[in-house]
């Protein structure tokens, strides 16, 4: 059995994502990692700027809003990312899928048992019939922010109470709900944000406004295979335990996508891990290399066993829900974290000895992000222990 040691698998890190060589496009950074997490607007951009050489925010924008070779989308475990636009439709097809079937179910029946002030008598039928026309009026405007498919559509306005029951029970819109359905059903997609490359507010298009001809389709079967495949040679040698975590599917879903490509069995430390089957040699070690990485960067986020690159940095690193903060890595393992304070200055710490060589490298890392950053600052959506502590 071919066996993996943990400076090969850093070393792979390095190469695959980008991080050791850098100077991808925007397009090249996405599919380095599969996908960029996008529940941060400020992570996409900045995951980029790790692994590319050029005028990020320019570059990232014209990829997803004039080119349209990057979309945002609703994927694996539910979460927010942009990927590329061959991908897209895998994605679509292997995850979103399964989310919107699911989500359906619970909008319905928070529709028809908690809808204020009356409960929706047949929400399924009430649902589709909101569903097309909030469609139709996006299709007439070409685009449209939520507010504005909301006054076309006033049922848009219905109301749910939430968490009822709960001493934090609240009534709130449905938009939202109705539009986000929309989205991870494929019929409708985020647009330009209202604002500056950090905003969070973005109008909405549909598919076929936005990309002529819409998304492929694709068997569910077929692209699950694919998804699996590109993951493994992104994040492999790897346990299927993180394939089945990183993707949200089931143990049935997993093991059959697998069946398909037929991975080879590796040792990594003692512990079974999988590779492509034409994936086995040997990784050239790249020079020496360190890179500031955001939350929810894609490459610390792409393993649920992290042993091999996050060692005992668990705790300051993460917040109560498994969202990564800012952090810095060299040679393929987290070895401290930065954050940026109101002043603009960039600032980490260590959390284990580097050595002057290294550490003189993080320090001329940290200046030239602080000297990207110009005026903006960012402020990372899940705050982590020792982020909030670096920034104040």
């Amino acid at each position: 059995m071919r066996r993996f040691g943990i400076g090969e698998r850093r070393a792979r890190l390095g190469v695959r994502h980008g991080l050791a060589n850098r100077g991808a496009s925007p397009e090249e950074a996405a599919d380095a990692v599969v996908a960029l997490h996008a529940t941060d607007p400020a992570t996409v951009y900045l995951a980029v700027r790790a692994r590319a050489r050029c005028e990020v925010v320019g570059e990232v924008g014209r990829a997803l809003y004039e080119d349209k070779s990057l979309l945002r989308m609703l994927g694996m475990r539910r979460t927010m990312f942009v990927v590329s636009r061959s991908l897209a439709p895998v994605v679509q097809a292997a995850c979103s899928a399964d989310i919107a079937k699911k989500q359906r179910k619970l909008l319905v029946g928070h529709l028809s048992t908690q809808g204020y002030p009356d409960n929706v008598a047949d929400a399924d039928a009430w649902l589709a019939e909101v569903e097309e026309s909030a469609a139709a009026a996006l299709s007439a405007r070409g685009t449209a922010t939520a507010q504005q498919l909301s006054a076309d559509e006033p049922r848009l306005r219905q109301q749910l109470i939430m968490a009822k029951g709960k001493p934090y029970e609240s009534i709130g819109g449905v938009t939202s709900r109705v539009l986000f359905q929309l989205a991870v059903d494929g019929r409708i997609v985020r647009g330009r944000p209202r604002g500056s490359w950090i905003s969070t507010q973005y109008e909405w298009s549909t598919v076929e406004d936005w990309l002529p001809g819409g998304l492929p389709e694709l068997s569910a079967e077929a692209a699950r295979t694919e998804l699996a495949r590109r993951w493994l040679f992104a994040f492999g040698p790897a346990p299927v335990t993180d394939l089945r975590w990183w993707t949200g599917w089931t143990a049935g879903q997993t093991t059959k996508s697998l069946a398909e490509i037929g991975p080879v069995e590796v040792d990594v430390d003692g512990v079974a891990c999988l590779v492509l089957p034409d994936d086995v040699e040997p990784t050239v070690v790249p020079n020496p290399w360190v890179a500031l990485l955001p939350a929810l960067d894609p490459t610390p986020m792409g393993w649920q066993q992290r042993d091999f690159y996050l060692g005992a940095h668990r705790e300051p690193l993460f917040d109560r829900t498994g969202n990564i903060g800012p952090t810095i890595l060299s040679d393929g393992r987290i070895v401290g974290a930065w954050a940026q304070r109101a002043s603009g200055e960039v600032v980490y710490r260590l959390l284990e000895d580097v050595g002057a060589d290294v550490e003189a490298a993080i320090t001329a890392e940290a200046n030239h992000l602080e000297e990207w950053f110009g005026t903006t600052r960012v402020i990372p959506k899940f705050r982590t222990p020792l982020e909030k502590t670096l920034s104040s």
